[in-house]
C-alpha cells in the first residue's frame, strides 16, 4: 500500500462537486454513478462513493457496504439495457495495478460471447452516444 493521502482535487473530486460535467446514471446521499467517457464497450459505466477515499485499501467499510449494492443494482440495469451476455466490475487499486484516478471507483462494463474489450485509451466517446447510453441505462433502473 502506498499510504498516500487522498487528494480531492483528482477528477472523479471534481466532477462530485459539480466543477466537470458528466452523464450521470444513478446518484443517492452516498454515491454517484456515470458514464465512463473511454467505455470499453456500450454501456460501461464507473461507481463511486461521495467519501473520500483513494481506493479499496483506505476505504471506509460503512462506505464499501453502501456501495457495492448500488454496483449490483447498476450491473443489473447495465445488463439489461445493452441486452449483455455478462458484465464485468473491474476496481483498481494503486498504480501497479492499474489505478490512474486516485478515488475510489468500479467499472460496470457489458460484455458479449466473442467480443473482447476495447482499449481503455484516451479515445473520448461521443457525447451524444454517452447521453444516450446512459438514458438506456436510467430506463432500466425504475423495471
Amino acid at each position: 500500500m502506498s499510504g498516500q493521502a487522498y487528494d480531492s482535487n483528482n477528477i472523479f473530486g471534481k466532477i462530485l462537486r459539480g466543477e466537470i460535467p458528466c452523464h450521470r446514471v444513478y446518484e443517492d446521499a452516498d454515491t454517484l454513478a456515470f458514464m465512463d467517457v473511454m467505455p470499453q464497450s456500450p454501456g460501461h459505466l464507473l461507481v463511486l462513493p461521495k467519501a473520500p477515499s483513494r481506493n479499496i485499501l483506505d476505504a471506509d467499510p460503512a462506505v464499501l457496504s453502501k456501495v457495492i449494492p448500488v454496483v449490483q443494482k447498476l450491473a443489473r440495469a447495465a445488463r439489461q439495457a445493452f441486452e449483455a451476455d455478462g458484465i464485468t466490475v473491474i476496481q483498481f487499486n494503486e498504480p501497479a495495478a492499474g489505478q490512474t484516478v486516485y478515488h475510489l471507483h468500479f467499472h460496470v462494463v457489458p460484455r458479449y460471447e466473442g467480443q473482447p474489450l476495447k482499449p481503455h485509451s484516451g479515445q473520448m466517446e461521443n457525447n451524444e452516444v454517452l447521453a444516450a447510453n446512459a438514458e438506456k441505462i436510467i430506463g432500466e433502473l425504475g423495471n
